[in-house]
Protein backbone atom coordinates (compact mmCIF):
# COMPACT_ATOMS: atom_id res chain seq x y z
CA UNK A 1 0.00 0.00 0.00
CA UNK A 2 1.48 3.23 -0.90
CA UNK A 3 1.53 6.36 1.70
CA UNK A 4 -0.25 8.65 -0.20
CA UNK A 5 -4.05 8.98 0.35
CA UNK A 6 -4.30 6.31 2.58
CA UNK A 7 -5.59 6.45 6.36
CA UNK A 8 -2.92 6.41 9.13
CA UNK A 9 -4.73 4.59 12.15
CA UNK A 10 -3.33 3.86 15.80
CA UNK A 11 -2.01 1.06 16.85
CA UNK A 12 -4.37 -1.82 17.87
CA UNK A 13 -4.29 -2.30 22.13
CA UNK A 14 -3.58 -5.32 23.94
CA UNK A 15 -7.35 -5.79 23.94
CA UNK A 16 -7.83 -5.71 20.50
CA UNK A 17 -9.67 -2.32 20.47
CA UNK A 18 -8.40 0.20 18.00
CA UNK A 19 -8.67 4.08 18.14
CA UNK A 20 -12.26 4.71 16.85
CA UNK A 21 -10.99 8.16 15.28
CA UNK A 22 -9.11 7.51 12.61
CA UNK A 23 -6.05 10.18 11.55
CA UNK A 24 -6.27 11.67 7.87
CA UNK A 25 -3.64 13.32 5.81
CA UNK A 26 -4.22 15.35 2.72
CA UNK A 27 -1.63 13.73 1.26
CA UNK A 28 -3.10 14.60 -2.40
CA UNK A 29 -1.26 14.52 -5.67
CA UNK A 30 -2.09 17.66 -8.01
CA UNK A 31 -4.78 16.25 -10.41
CA UNK A 32 -3.75 16.35 -14.10
CA UNK A 33 -6.33 18.49 -16.19
CA UNK A 34 -6.16 16.66 -19.16
CA UNK A 35 -9.08 19.05 -20.82
CA UNK A 36 -6.82 21.57 -20.71
CA UNK A 37 -4.11 19.92 -21.93
CA UNK A 38 -5.57 18.98 -24.82
CA UNK A 39 -6.74 21.78 -25.76
CA UNK A 40 -3.27 23.20 -25.51
CA UNK A 41 -2.23 20.21 -27.45
CA UNK A 42 -4.63 20.93 -30.28
CA UNK A 43 -4.24 24.84 -30.63
CA UNK A 44 -0.13 24.07 -30.84
CA UNK A 45 -1.17 21.21 -33.22
CA UNK A 46 -3.19 23.85 -35.43
CA UNK A 47 -0.67 26.20 -35.54
CA UNK A 48 2.02 23.72 -36.66
CA UNK A 49 -0.58 21.98 -39.10
CA UNK A 50 -1.72 25.38 -41.09
CA UNK A 51 1.53 26.70 -42.89
CA UNK A 52 1.87 23.22 -44.07
CA UNK A 53 -1.83 23.26 -45.73
CA UNK A 54 0.22 25.75 -47.72
CA UNK A 55 -0.90 28.41 -45.34
CA UNK A 56 -4.71 26.86 -44.91
CA UNK A 57 -5.45 29.48 -47.75
CA UNK A 58 -7.48 26.56 -49.58
CA UNK A 59 -11.25 26.17 -47.63
CA UNK A 60 -10.84 22.73 -46.17
CA UNK A 61 -8.16 23.91 -44.72
CA UNK A 62 -9.47 27.10 -43.00
CA UNK A 63 -12.55 25.31 -42.06
CA UNK A 64 -10.95 22.57 -40.07
CA UNK A 65 -9.05 25.96 -38.17
CA UNK A 66 -12.24 26.96 -37.33
CA UNK A 67 -13.08 23.65 -35.73
CA UNK A 68 -10.31 22.63 -34.04
CA UNK A 69 -10.90 26.66 -32.37
CA UNK A 70 -13.75 25.31 -31.79
CA UNK A 71 -13.26 21.89 -30.13
CA UNK A 72 -10.08 23.63 -28.26
CA UNK A 73 -12.71 26.66 -26.81
CA UNK A 74 -15.01 23.43 -25.40
CA UNK A 75 -12.02 21.72 -23.58
CA UNK A 76 -10.77 24.98 -22.19
CA UNK A 77 -14.46 25.54 -20.86
CA UNK A 78 -14.55 21.86 -19.74
CA UNK A 79 -11.10 21.91 -17.89
CA UNK A 80 -12.13 25.11 -16.53
CA UNK A 81 -15.26 23.87 -14.65
CA UNK A 82 -13.09 20.51 -13.30
CA UNK A 83 -10.76 23.03 -11.59
CA UNK A 84 -13.82 25.51 -10.42
CA UNK A 85 -12.53 28.52 -11.63
CA UNK A 86 -14.95 29.79 -14.78
CA UNK A 87 -13.92 33.08 -14.77
CA UNK A 88 -11.80 33.48 -17.53
CA UNK A 89 -8.49 35.72 -17.66
CA UNK A 90 -8.88 39.17 -18.24
CA UNK A 91 -7.00 41.18 -21.45
CA UNK A 92 -7.93 45.15 -21.79
CA UNK A 93 -7.66 44.32 -25.63
CA UNK A 94 -10.88 42.41 -25.03
CA UNK A 95 -12.59 45.74 -25.69
CA UNK A 96 -11.50 46.77 -28.98
CA UNK A 97 -11.66 43.66 -30.43
CA UNK A 98 -15.24 42.59 -29.25
CA UNK A 99 -15.63 45.53 -30.46
CA UNK A 100 -14.66 45.02 -34.22
CA UNK A 101 -16.42 41.64 -34.47
CA UNK A 102 -19.91 43.74 -33.35
CA UNK A 103 -18.57 45.75 -35.98
CA UNK A 104 -18.49 43.03 -38.56
CA UNK A 105 -21.18 40.78 -37.39
CA UNK A 106 -23.38 44.47 -37.75
CA UNK A 107 -22.35 44.60 -41.45
CA UNK A 108 -23.40 40.90 -42.09
CA UNK A 109 -26.41 41.08 -40.40
CA UNK A 110 -27.46 44.03 -41.62
CA UNK A 111 -26.66 43.46 -45.08
CA UNK A 112 -24.76 46.51 -45.31
CA UNK A 113 -21.98 44.66 -47.37
CA UNK A 114 -21.99 44.70 -51.26
CA UNK A 115 -21.28 40.57 -51.03
CA UNK A 116 -22.94 39.11 -48.13
CA UNK A 117 -21.41 35.67 -48.80
CA UNK A 118 -17.95 36.83 -48.60
CA UNK A 119 -18.69 39.24 -45.68
CA UNK A 120 -19.88 35.61 -43.97
CA UNK A 121 -16.51 33.97 -44.75
CA UNK A 122 -14.51 36.71 -43.73
CA UNK A 123 -16.78 36.76 -40.33
CA UNK A 124 -15.91 33.45 -40.27
CA UNK A 125 -11.97 33.47 -39.98
CA UNK A 126 -12.32 36.89 -37.87
CA UNK A 127 -14.12 34.27 -35.14
CA UNK A 128 -11.61 31.87 -35.26
CA UNK A 129 -8.62 34.25 -35.05
CA UNK A 130 -10.82 35.68 -31.96
CA UNK A 131 -11.24 32.14 -30.51
CA UNK A 132 -7.16 31.88 -31.00
CA UNK A 133 -6.60 35.09 -29.21
CA UNK A 134 -8.31 33.95 -26.26
CA UNK A 135 -7.16 30.44 -25.79
CA UNK A 136 -3.76 32.05 -26.21
CA UNK A 137 -4.86 34.18 -23.10
CA UNK A 138 -6.00 31.25 -21.20
CA UNK A 139 -3.84 28.50 -21.74
CA UNK A 140 -0.61 30.37 -21.21
CA UNK A 141 -1.61 33.15 -18.95
CA UNK A 142 -1.46 33.66 -15.66
CA UNK A 143 -0.21 30.80 -13.51
CA UNK A 144 -0.24 28.69 -16.68
CA UNK A 145 2.86 31.10 -18.22
CA UNK A 146 4.72 27.41 -17.28
CA UNK A 147 3.30 25.91 -20.72
CA UNK A 148 5.51 28.51 -22.41
CA UNK A 149 9.03 26.74 -22.83
CA UNK A 150 7.77 23.52 -24.49
CA UNK A 151 5.95 26.37 -26.51
CA UNK A 152 9.36 28.23 -27.02
CA UNK A 153 11.14 24.66 -27.92
CA UNK A 154 8.51 23.79 -30.27
CA UNK A 155 8.68 26.72 -32.08
CA UNK A 156 12.28 26.95 -32.49
CA UNK A 157 12.09 23.24 -33.89
CA UNK A 158 9.30 23.75 -36.14
CA UNK A 159 11.49 27.44 -37.56
CA UNK A 160 14.25 25.37 -38.32
CA UNK A 161 12.57 22.58 -40.12
CA UNK A 162 10.36 24.47 -41.97
CA UNK A 163 13.99 26.87 -43.27
CA UNK A 164 15.47 23.30 -43.73
CA UNK A 165 12.60 22.16 -46.21
CA UNK A 166 12.67 25.61 -47.92
CA UNK A 167 16.21 25.88 -48.60
CA UNK A 168 16.44 22.62 -49.69
CA UNK A 169 13.33 23.44 -51.80
CA UNK A 170 14.50 26.21 -53.56
CA UNK A 171 18.13 24.53 -53.95
CA UNK A 172 16.47 21.43 -55.84
CA UNK A 173 14.63 23.95 -58.55
CA UNK A 174 11.28 22.63 -57.61
CA UNK A 175 8.44 24.14 -59.36
CA UNK A 176 5.85 22.46 -57.11
CA UNK A 177 4.99 22.54 -53.70
CA UNK A 178 6.32 19.00 -52.04
CA UNK A 179 6.87 18.23 -55.27
CA UNK A 180 3.28 17.59 -56.47
CA UNK A 181 1.24 20.84 -56.12
CA UNK A 182 1.28 23.08 -58.93
CA UNK A 183 0.78 27.16 -58.37
CA UNK A 184 -0.75 29.68 -60.22
CA UNK A 185 2.54 31.56 -60.15
CA UNK A 186 6.30 30.93 -59.92
CA UNK A 187 6.45 32.75 -56.62
CA UNK A 188 6.06 29.30 -54.30
CA UNK A 189 8.46 28.64 -51.41
CA UNK A 190 8.38 26.31 -48.93
CA UNK A 191 4.92 25.39 -47.96
CA UNK A 192 3.39 28.91 -49.66
CA UNK A 193 2.32 30.13 -52.65
CA UNK A 194 3.75 33.32 -52.19
CA UNK A 195 7.53 33.91 -50.71
CA UNK A 196 6.07 37.10 -48.72
CA UNK A 197 3.43 35.14 -46.89
CA UNK A 198 6.47 33.01 -45.73
CA UNK A 199 8.40 35.45 -44.68
CA UNK A 200 5.50 36.67 -42.52
CA UNK A 201 5.29 33.29 -40.88
CA UNK A 202 9.18 33.41 -40.83
CA UNK A 203 9.60 36.68 -39.36
CA UNK A 204 7.27 35.50 -36.25
CA UNK A 205 8.69 32.48 -35.38
CA UNK A 206 12.53 34.04 -35.25
CA UNK A 207 12.15 36.19 -32.31
CA UNK A 208 10.71 33.65 -30.49
CA UNK A 209 13.25 31.16 -31.16
CA UNK A 210 16.11 33.64 -30.49
CA UNK A 211 14.82 34.98 -27.48
CA UNK A 212 13.76 31.51 -26.14
CA UNK A 213 17.79 29.98 -27.08
CA UNK A 214 18.62 33.44 -25.30
CA UNK A 215 16.28 32.45 -21.88
CA UNK A 216 17.75 28.81 -21.66
CA UNK A 217 21.37 30.81 -21.77
CA UNK A 218 23.78 28.93 -19.21
CA UNK A 219 21.48 26.17 -19.14
CA UNK A 220 22.35 24.08 -22.12
CA UNK A 221 25.06 22.19 -22.74
CA UNK A 222 27.32 22.90 -26.03
CA UNK A 223 25.97 20.27 -28.08
CA UNK A 224 22.23 21.48 -26.86
CA UNK A 225 23.13 25.48 -27.94
CA UNK A 226 24.95 24.50 -31.48
CA UNK A 227 21.97 22.39 -32.48
CA UNK A 228 19.35 25.14 -31.28
CA UNK A 229 21.65 27.89 -32.80
CA UNK A 230 21.50 25.34 -36.17
CA UNK A 231 17.97 25.52 -36.22
CA UNK A 232 18.13 29.34 -35.78
CA UNK A 233 20.35 30.18 -38.51
CA UNK A 234 18.36 27.74 -40.87
CA UNK A 235 15.28 29.75 -40.34
CA UNK A 236 17.36 32.81 -40.89
CA UNK A 237 18.75 32.18 -43.80
CA UNK A 238 15.57 30.67 -45.34
CA UNK A 239 13.49 34.07 -44.32
CA UNK A 240 16.66 35.94 -46.68
CA UNK A 241 16.22 33.24 -49.50
CA UNK A 242 12.30 34.08 -49.67
CA UNK A 243 13.11 37.42 -50.99
CA UNK A 244 10.70 39.39 -49.59
CA UNK A 245 11.62 43.15 -49.32
CA UNK A 246 9.05 43.73 -47.34
CA UNK A 247 10.16 40.75 -45.18
CA UNK A 248 13.75 41.88 -44.88
CA UNK A 249 12.87 45.32 -43.46
CA UNK A 250 10.29 43.75 -40.82
CA UNK A 251 13.20 41.89 -39.81
CA UNK A 252 15.33 45.22 -39.47
CA UNK A 253 12.26 46.44 -37.30
CA UNK A 254 12.49 43.59 -34.97
CA UNK A 255 16.08 43.91 -34.52
CA UNK A 256 15.75 47.54 -33.70
CA UNK A 257 12.98 47.41 -31.01
CA UNK A 258 14.99 44.26 -29.82
CA UNK A 259 18.09 46.66 -29.44
CA UNK A 260 16.02 49.24 -27.80
CA UNK A 261 14.63 46.86 -25.35
CA UNK A 262 17.51 45.16 -24.12
CA UNK A 263 19.38 48.30 -23.70
CA UNK A 264 16.89 49.60 -21.10
CA UNK A 265 16.35 46.35 -19.37
CA UNK A 266 18.02 45.46 -15.95
CA UNK A 267 20.45 43.34 -17.28
CA UNK A 268 24.54 43.40 -16.69
CA UNK A 269 26.89 44.79 -18.53
CA UNK A 270 28.17 41.16 -19.25
CA UNK A 271 25.08 39.32 -20.00
CA UNK A 272 23.99 42.15 -22.51
CA UNK A 273 27.65 41.76 -23.96
CA UNK A 274 26.90 38.17 -24.57
CA UNK A 275 23.62 38.02 -25.76
CA UNK A 276 24.84 40.52 -28.30
CA UNK A 277 28.07 38.22 -29.40
CA UNK A 278 25.69 35.19 -29.83
CA UNK A 279 23.23 37.24 -31.66
CA UNK A 280 26.28 38.57 -33.91
CA UNK A 281 27.06 35.13 -34.29
CA UNK A 282 24.14 33.33 -35.77
CA UNK A 283 23.35 36.70 -37.82
CA UNK A 284 26.46 36.19 -39.35
CA UNK A 285 25.98 32.15 -39.69
CA UNK A 286 22.47 32.91 -41.59
CA UNK A 287 23.91 35.31 -44.02
CA UNK A 288 26.77 33.17 -44.69
CA UNK A 289 24.21 30.04 -45.76
CA UNK A 290 22.30 32.65 -47.51
CA UNK A 291 24.92 33.66 -49.20
CA UNK A 292 25.82 29.82 -50.15
CA UNK A 293 22.57 28.32 -50.94
CA UNK A 294 21.16 31.61 -53.08
CA UNK A 295 21.12 31.27 -56.99
CA UNK A 296 22.15 35.01 -57.43
CA UNK A 297 18.91 36.96 -58.27
CA UNK A 298 17.94 36.97 -54.45
CA UNK A 299 20.43 39.02 -53.11
CA UNK A 300 19.96 41.65 -55.70
CA UNK A 301 16.54 41.79 -54.81
CA UNK A 302 16.92 42.19 -51.58
CA UNK A 303 19.83 44.63 -51.75
CA UNK A 304 17.22 47.17 -53.84
CA UNK A 305 16.11 47.90 -50.31
CA UNK A 306 19.26 49.95 -49.93
CA UNK A 307 19.70 51.83 -53.07
CA UNK A 308 17.24 52.33 -55.21
CA UNK A 309 16.47 50.86 -58.73
CA UNK A 310 13.64 50.08 -61.37
CA UNK A 311 12.84 47.25 -59.49
CA UNK A 312 12.69 48.77 -56.20
CA UNK A 313 10.32 52.01 -57.79
CA UNK A 314 8.11 49.95 -59.52
CA UNK A 315 7.25 47.35 -56.56
CA UNK A 316 6.46 50.58 -54.23
CA UNK A 317 4.49 52.20 -56.95
CA UNK A 318 2.60 49.37 -57.44
CA UNK A 319 2.01 49.44 -53.47
CA UNK A 320 1.05 53.16 -53.41
CA UNK A 321 -1.54 52.34 -56.08
CA UNK A 322 -3.47 49.76 -54.13
CA UNK A 323 -3.22 51.89 -51.02
CA UNK A 324 -4.84 54.91 -53.01
CA UNK A 325 -7.31 52.93 -54.83
CA UNK A 326 -8.19 51.76 -51.18
CA UNK A 327 -8.34 55.20 -49.65
CA UNK A 328 -10.51 56.21 -52.63
CA UNK A 329 -13.05 53.38 -51.81
CA UNK A 330 -12.83 54.49 -47.96
CA UNK A 331 -13.68 58.09 -48.74
CA UNK A 332 -17.06 56.82 -51.03
CA UNK A 333 -18.02 54.55 -47.97
CA UNK A 334 -16.24 56.47 -44.75
CA UNK A 335 -18.23 55.31 -41.55
CA UNK A 336 -18.90 51.82 -41.77
CA UNK A 337 -16.92 51.09 -45.30
CA UNK A 338 -18.08 48.27 -48.48
CA UNK A 339 -18.04 45.30 -46.20
CA UNK A 340 -15.57 43.34 -44.13
CA UNK A 341 -13.91 40.80 -46.81
CA UNK A 342 -15.63 42.81 -49.69
CA UNK A 343 -12.30 44.47 -51.17
CA UNK A 344 -11.88 42.28 -53.75
CA UNK A 345 -15.61 42.45 -54.88
CA UNK A 346 -15.82 46.22 -54.98
CA UNK A 347 -12.09 47.16 -55.96
CA UNK A 348 -12.48 46.90 -60.00
CA UNK A 349 -14.80 49.92 -59.50
CA UNK A 350 -11.78 51.79 -57.96
CA UNK A 351 -8.97 50.26 -59.84
CA UNK A 352 -6.64 53.04 -61.25
CA UNK A 353 -4.26 51.07 -63.63
CA UNK A 354 -4.74 48.40 -65.94
CA UNK A 355 -3.34 44.91 -65.39
CA UNK A 356 -4.48 41.84 -66.38
CA UNK A 357 -4.47 40.30 -62.98
CA UNK A 358 -7.33 40.11 -60.88
CA UNK A 359 -6.35 42.03 -57.52
CA UNK A 360 -8.03 40.64 -54.46
CA UNK A 361 -6.15 42.54 -51.74
CA UNK A 362 -5.11 45.73 -51.18
CA UNK A 363 -1.52 44.93 -50.30
CA UNK A 364 -1.68 46.57 -46.95
CA UNK A 365 -3.46 45.53 -44.34
CA UNK A 366 -4.36 49.02 -42.79
CA UNK A 367 -5.72 50.55 -46.00
CA UNK A 368 -7.77 47.57 -46.73
CA UNK A 369 -9.35 47.12 -42.99
CA UNK A 370 -10.22 50.93 -43.23
CA UNK A 371 -12.35 50.64 -46.87
CA UNK A 372 -14.16 47.81 -45.54
CA UNK A 373 -15.34 48.96 -42.33
CA UNK A 374 -14.97 52.54 -42.72
CA UNK A 375 -13.77 55.26 -39.67
CA UNK A 376 -15.34 52.80 -37.55
CA UNK A 377 -13.44 50.26 -38.10
CA UNK A 378 -10.25 52.44 -38.41
CA UNK A 379 -10.05 53.60 -35.31
CA UNK A 380 -10.75 50.58 -33.34
CA UNK A 381 -7.76 48.96 -35.41
CA UNK A 382 -5.45 51.78 -34.10
CA UNK A 383 -6.84 51.61 -30.70
CA UNK A 384 -6.37 47.45 -30.67
CA UNK A 385 -2.58 47.95 -31.86
CA UNK A 386 -1.68 50.75 -29.30
CA UNK A 387 -3.14 49.02 -26.85
CA UNK A 388 -1.18 45.72 -27.44
CA UNK A 389 2.12 47.80 -27.94
CA UNK A 390 1.60 49.17 -24.34
CA UNK A 391 0.31 45.74 -22.79
CA UNK A 392 3.34 43.76 -24.60
CA UNK A 393 6.07 46.41 -23.29
CA UNK A 394 4.99 48.75 -20.80
CA UNK A 395 7.25 46.81 -18.17
CA UNK A 396 9.90 44.68 -19.94
CA UNK A 397 12.17 44.46 -17.19
CA UNK A 398 10.54 42.28 -15.32
CA UNK A 399 10.57 39.79 -18.42
CA UNK A 400 14.00 38.52 -17.82
CA UNK A 401 13.53 37.03 -14.45
CA UNK A 402 12.00 33.28 -16.08
CA UNK A 403 12.13 31.57 -19.20
CA UNK A 404 8.35 32.34 -19.83
CA UNK A 405 9.07 35.70 -19.98
CA UNK A 406 11.87 35.84 -22.60
CA UNK A 407 9.14 34.08 -24.75
CA UNK A 408 6.83 36.52 -24.18
CA UNK A 409 9.02 39.05 -25.17
CA UNK A 410 9.45 37.42 -28.65
CA UNK A 411 6.51 36.97 -29.27
CA UNK A 412 5.95 40.27 -29.05
CA UNK A 413 9.24 41.15 -31.54
CA UNK A 414 7.39 38.59 -33.69
CA UNK A 415 3.39 40.71 -33.66
CA UNK A 416 5.54 44.27 -34.48
CA UNK A 417 7.92 42.33 -37.36
CA UNK A 418 3.93 41.21 -38.84
CA UNK A 419 2.34 44.80 -38.15
CA UNK A 420 4.86 46.61 -39.56
CA UNK A 421 5.12 43.59 -42.85
CA UNK A 422 1.19 44.44 -43.12
CA UNK A 423 2.21 48.13 -44.38
CA UNK A 424 2.92 46.53 -47.73
CA UNK A 425 1.57 42.68 -47.73
CA UNK A 426 -2.14 41.30 -46.59
CA UNK A 427 -0.49 38.30 -44.28
CA UNK A 428 -3.03 39.06 -42.11
CA UNK A 429 -5.76 37.25 -44.49
CA UNK A 430 -3.53 34.57 -44.87
CA UNK A 431 -5.49 31.84 -41.98
CA UNK A 432 -2.12 30.85 -41.24
CA UNK A 433 -0.37 33.65 -40.63
CA UNK A 434 -3.75 35.24 -38.81
CA UNK A 435 -3.64 32.76 -36.37
CA UNK A 436 -0.12 32.68 -35.22
CA UNK A 437 -0.29 36.27 -35.16
CA UNK A 438 -3.56 36.05 -32.93
CA UNK A 439 -2.16 33.39 -30.59
CA UNK A 440 1.25 35.60 -30.17
CA UNK A 441 -0.35 38.43 -29.65
CA UNK A 442 -2.38 36.61 -26.98
CA UNK A 443 1.24 35.42 -25.55
CA UNK A 444 2.64 38.88 -25.33
CA UNK A 445 -0.11 40.19 -23.18
CA UNK A 446 -1.13 37.61 -20.94
CA UNK A 447 1.71 38.51 -18.65
CA UNK A 448 -0.62 40.72 -16.67
CA UNK A 449 -3.33 38.74 -17.00
CA UNK A 450 -3.09 36.53 -13.79
CA UNK A 451 -5.67 38.57 -11.85
CA UNK A 452 -8.44 35.82 -12.83
CA UNK A 453 -6.52 32.66 -11.75
CA UNK A 454 -5.46 31.57 -8.86
CA UNK A 455 -2.55 29.40 -8.76
CA UNK A 456 -2.54 25.86 -7.47
CA UNK A 457 -0.15 24.93 -4.75
CA UNK A 458 1.05 21.97 -4.69
CA UNK A 459 0.52 19.47 -1.92
CA UNK A 460 2.39 19.48 1.46
CA UNK A 461 5.35 16.80 1.20
CA UNK A 462 4.91 13.87 4.03
CA UNK A 463 7.91 12.46 5.53
CA UNK A 464 8.21 9.74 8.47
CA UNK A 465 8.70 11.76 10.89
CA UNK A 466 5.79 14.10 10.27
CA UNK A 467 3.59 11.05 10.30
CA UNK A 468 4.84 9.81 13.93
CA UNK A 469 5.14 13.28 15.25
CA UNK A 470 1.25 13.51 14.46
CA UNK A 471 0.46 10.36 15.69
CA UNK A 472 2.54 10.95 18.68
CA UNK A 473 0.45 13.97 19.36
CA UNK A 474 -3.01 12.43 18.46
CA UNK A 475 -4.50 12.17 22.15
CA UNK A 476 -4.88 8.45 22.89
CA UNK A 477 -8.68 7.05 23.35
CA UNK A 478 -9.54 5.62 26.64
CA UNK A 479 -10.20 1.56 26.78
Amino acid sequence: MQLEDKIFQRPVDAGGASAPRPLTFPLRRRASNYPLQTARILLVAALFGAPLAFGAVIPVAWVALGLIASVALFLWALGSVQLGQIKPLWSPLYIPLGLFFLLAATQSAARLTLDTSETRQALVLLTTDLIFYFLAVQLFGGARGFALQPFGMAALIFAGCLGLFAILESASGAQRIYGFFETPNSSMFGPYVNRDHFAGLMEMLLPVAILYLAGRHGRLSLEGSVWRASAVVLALAALLLSGSRAGLLALAAEMVIATVVLRRAALRTGQKRRLATAAGLVLVAGVILFAYVDPGWVAKKLGSVAYVNKAWKDWAEERKAFSRDALHMWLEHPWLGVGIGDFETAYPRYQSFPTDEWIDHAHNDYAEAAAETGVVGALLILATVALFLYLAFRNVSHLFGSNAGWVRLGAALGCCGLLVHSVADFNLHIPANAAWFAVLAGIATSEQSGAGLTPVKPPPKCSTRMVSTALAATPATPT
